[in-house]
């Protein structure tokens, strides 16, 4: 039973390597042919066309107008034909790396330029992020598959994180418990009258309630005010998409009065596209550029009403181009007033992420700490700022990577 696997491993160390190492190979197998099945070769020639160069050398990149390169030459790939090799002959995460490394290595733009080629593409967060980027290039006829693309990963993305962070807003604000005694205000007229309506009094001719109902105080009223201030310079791709699903969750939230800004050297307020579409601000956004902070950390003040009742959430790996020391100041005056605060250098699943951390240091001892943060331990960390808990000690019990 050890040939087959031993031979298997050949295989897959000759798909691994490519057509040039197959002489190598053979000469440390002897005792093995390394013949590849039909299935192996398709997948040999998949790789080939990312990975090798014309000349059949592996590691190598080309760009768009090699031998190799889609819908050129000889050697052009079928990038419909292809696409569907990918994807059925590969797990789902290898599928998004090769699809990323086919637009980065060879320049496959038009994977996002036909409506017929985007439509066979796995749509994931990377592909989202592209697509922002290429926005302003997309021909006319690929814009409706493409935002049908980006909506799909925007309500996969709002299903996983709404309930939970529902569950941590309702949590951390429902006073009930705190406060049993009902009021006026509270009382939900509909289901209490419903829910009586079989104790009707048929001679005075009135419902007299067995049971009165209210609505949570978490539930009644604007009771917070969340911002999230979102830097959007080309490397905050990933943590931008997240954000924009996590902001129109909070949106949609009646207990929360949110407020979602955007900012590279200028400020940009999307409240109203991520309220009422989190695709609609994603394509709102610009990305690259350069990065004042401190700018935008100086209008997003004017939504602070009640400190002691705001949520600042700052995402941004902190290289910051603008007034280093009046951000500092800013954010330290805004503590001090009350409002919870908290930097976010990164809100992806990726490693841990570049940033400056001479100021996420500077940050911290004013009494923001910097962080990143998967998007699953987000509800946590937001459930704790709203509770008032020690958000530095928090997030080293849950495991986040400070700055």
């Amino acid at each position: 039973m050890s040939e087959p696997r031993e031979e298997n491993s050949v295989s897959r160390w000759r798909l691994i390597l490519g057509r040039e190492a197959e002489g190598q190979l053979s000469g440390y197998c002897e005792d093995f042919s390394i013949g590849l099945t039909q299935d192996e070769e398709i997948m040999d020639a998949a790789l080939a066309a990312i990975y090798e160069d014309q000349n059949g050398a592996a590691g190598a990149s080309s760009g768009p107008g090699s031998a190799r390169g889609a819908g050129r030459g000889r050697g052009a790939v079928n990038l419909s034909k292809w696409l569907g090799d990918v994807r059925s002959l590969f797990p789902e995460d290898v599928v998004s790396i090769i699809q990323n490394d086919a637009m980065e290595r060879k320049g496959w733009k038009q994977l996002l330029f036909e409506p017929e080629l985007l439509a066979s593409v796995k749509p994931d967060i990377q592909l989202v992020g592209t697509l922002m980027s290429l926005k302003g290039k997309i021909p006319e006829k690929t814009k409706d598959t493409a935002r049908l693309l980006v909506q799909g990963v925007v309500d996969d993305l709002v299903k996983l994180l709404e309930t939970n962070i529902r569950r941590a807003v309702t949590g951390a604000l429902n006073k009930r418990q705190h406060s049993p005694l009902p009021s006026l205000s509270g009382l939900d007229w509909k289901r209490t009258i419903q829910r009586n309506l079989k104790h009707y009094d048929t001679e005075r001719r009135q419902i007299i309630p067995e049971k009165f109902y209210y609505f949570d105080r978490a539930q009644r009223s604007k009771e917070w005010t969340v911002i999230i201030d979102i830097d959007q310079s080309g490397s905050m791709a990933d943590s931008i998409i997240w954000a924009s699903v996590v902001g129109s969750i909070f949106a949609s939230i009646p207990a929360l009065s949110s407020r979602v800004v955007v900012f590279d050297t200028e400020v940009v307020d999307l409240t109203e596209k991520c309220a009422n579409d989190p695709v609609d601000m994603l394509f709102g956004i610009q990305l690259g550029g350069g990065t004042d902070i401190h700018k935008s950390v100086r209008y997003c003040e004017q939504f602070i009403e009640e400190p002691k009742k705001t949520l600042f959430i700052l995402i941004s790996d902190l290289y910051e181009g603008g007034n280093q020391s009046g951000l500092v100041r800013r954010m330290k005056e805004m503590r001090e007033s009350g409002v919870r605060t908290m930097c976010l250098l990164a809100l992806s699943d990726s490693g841990k992420p570049f940033y400056d951390q001479h100021l996420a240091n500077q940050l911290s001892h004013v009494g923001t700490p910097s962080f990143a943060c998967t998007p699953a331990l987000l509800p946590p960390l937001v459930e704790g700022a709203l509770k008032g808990q020690d958000l530095a000690e928090l997030a080293k019990r849950l495991g986040t990577m400070p700055g």
